[in-house]
């Protein structure tokens, strides 16, 4: 089965404290590229995320969003600096005596100092975390590439068609090569004759003469490895994988034959329809971009 490059997927594991939220979203990319926003708890992390990705992701540019909630009480604790209130108290008391002020420092203002009561987080569980994270990543994984299977299913059935369609362009300049032969040989024998008149007309040079034509605007060549090509491309969309790299190279090697015959056509008819085949070979490369 053939995947796109473009997808969307969203997971959400509920546990009894806490919720992570996963979504990734891709676009067409050479390469592997992953961006990943996270908070920054869970930057820990990262390395062990980019390897799950790399599991189901070979090429396209993934950009993952990461949320977590945690509604554990007891993962934040009140912390009391005695030390700190202790300085505050000294100065407080030493600026009182210097100034000649009233010392009345209460325990409540004392508390409103800066840091001496601060909010601080427990350690947490890794492994019990990353658990809880992976099942996210890998059930927005599992949705990501579904999306991407569909898609790259409704891709490889338009390739095929497009396929199709080459397949009968080839067919239209192999089948219209003779007749452009025998149309030249008429025609020079019309020529040969004007010039002539009543003097018997050389068959032996007009052979030669069409002989050198035919070779010149013969196209048997292309057309055979044109319709390789397309055998082999089909095979490969049959086959399916990870073959978007593999249908490129071979979407450039039709197009290379593709402009040959173009060049070699010396008939109108040949021309149009190898002008579409290089469209059809066109929008072939366009729709294999979307294929990892």
């Amino acid at each position: 089965m053939i995947k796109s490059m473009t997808g969307f997927g969203r997971c959400e594991n509920h546990e009894e404290s806490r919720k992570f939220t996963v979504e990734m979203k891709a676009v067409n990319h050479r390469y592997f590229d992953v961006s990943i926003k996270m908070p920054k708890k869970l930057s820990f992390f990262e390395a062990a995320i980019r390897n799950v990705l790399k599991q189901y992701v070979q090429r396209g540019k993934l950009d993952v969003f990461i949320t977590y909630e945690d509604y554990a009480e007891e993962n934040v604790a009140l912390k009391y600096n005695e030390e700190l209130a202790a300085q505050y108290l000294k100065y407080f008391r030493q600026m009182a005596e210097k100034f000649s002020l009233k010392d009345d420092i209460s325990v409540s203002s004392l508390g409103r100092c800066p840091e001496v009561f601060t909010m601080e987080e427990q350690d947490i569980d890794e492994e019990e975390i990353w658990a809880g994270l992976k099942k996210a990543v890998e059930g927005a994984c599992v949705l990501f590439v579904k999306a991407r299977e569909q898609e790259g299913e409704a891709l490889k059935t338009d390739l095929l068609d497009k396929l199709e369609r080459m397949n009968e362009n080839v067919t239209l300049i192999e089948e219209r090569y003779p007749q452009i032969v025998a149309e030249y040989r008429g025609r020079l024998e019309e020529k040969v004759k004007e010039l002539l008149e009543d003097v018997q007309i050389d068959e032996g040079r007009i052979a030669a003469e069409v002989v050198i034509f035919s070779d010149k605007i013969c196209t048997d060549e292309e057309t055979v490895r044109l319709r390789s090509h397309i055998a082999t491309m089909k095979e490969a969309l049959i086959a399916g994988g990870s073959i978007g790299r593999k249908l490129d190279f071979i979407a450039q090697e039709m197009n290379r034959e593709a402009n040959t015959i173009l060049s070699k056509a010396n008939d109108l008819v040949t021309s149009n329809v190898a002008i579409d085949l290089k469209t059809e070979i066109e929008k072939v490369r366009e729709q294999i971009q979307n294929i990892e």
